[in-house]
């Protein structure tokens, strides 16, 4: 079995929104040695030999939607249909794992939506099948500009029509390798604004206030998978209460 990497790796970079940086502090292998010296009173005599102490890390700074990670329904709405929106501890195991696809959108311009058509024509083409449980990955290539400014401003987006059609065909989780699921943001305000028009923002995420399921965003490498084949796991962090959690999302393939 090959195992492919799907995932950002989770570090400090400058280049992010302020309120999306991460930091992490590394602690190095001689505090502890003092710690276990000084706290746990283990005499220097008594220390294992080649034992310099246990290298140990802090995470300082990070928001569940940092990095690679899903959303949990609660992230869209405090309802789904009606009732209670599931947080990510909520969110059941069985939805995480399962044959994947994916969904070349690569040819689609920066600003310009995913369409029901467009989601359409490419399964045609690549002969996909898509059931209950899929879990579907929308590729654009934006994963290029991971590190730079410019991440949060480029990309295509999921239209409203187009993630409730796949939810429609079954599928509870899905993802994209993009800064996000809709439109970058600043678009979205911008064209609101213009067209005076209160259905464009963030119109792919609200989908999830009337039809349950999760997204994953800031996902990598999908240019390393083929079309169809091969099973996808996306297992978040069991945070109680959280709208999203950092997720280690890798694709399995037999060969």
């Amino acid at each position: 079995m090959r195992i492919i990497d799907l995932s950002k790796t989770i570090e400090y970079n400058r280049n992010d929104p302020w309120f999306m940086r991460i930091k992490v502090k590394h602690k190095p292998h001689k505090k502890a040695y003092w710690l276990i010296r000084l706290f746990l009173g283990l005499p220097k005599k008594l220390f294992p030999n080649h034992f310099y102490g246990w290298a140990d890390d802090t995470i300082k700074h990070m928001g569940v939607h940092s990095s690679t990670h899903i959303d949990a329904p609660w992230h869209y709405s405090p309802t789904c249909n009606g009732e209670k929106a599931k947080t990510i501890d909520e969110v059941p195991l069985d939805w995480c794992y399962g044959p994947g696809v994916v969904i070349n959108m690569t040819h689609k311009e920066d600003n310009e939506p995913i369409t029901v058509g467009d989601l359409q024509t490419q399964i045609k083409k690549d002969g996909l099948t898509i059931t209950q449980g899929t879990i579907v990955l929308i590729r654009t290539d934006r994963d290029k500009f991971m590190g730079t400014k410019d991440f949060p401003n480029k990309g295509t987006g999921m239209s409203a029509e187009a993630t409730e059609w796949l939810i429609d065909q079954g599928v509870k989780v899905m993802g994209i390798d993009q800064w996000g699921w809709d439109l970058p943001l600043k678009h979205m305000v911008e064209r609101a604004k213009k067209e005076n028009n209160k259905g464009l923002f963030w119109e792919g995420h609200l989908v999830g206030a009337n039809k349950e399921y999760c997204h994953m965003e800031q996902l990598t490498n999908l240019s390393a998978l083929p079309a169809q084949g091969f099973n996808v796991a996306v297992f978040p962090l069991k945070i109680k209460g959280a709208s999203a959690a950092p997720a280690r999302v890798v694709a399995m393939l037999d060969s």
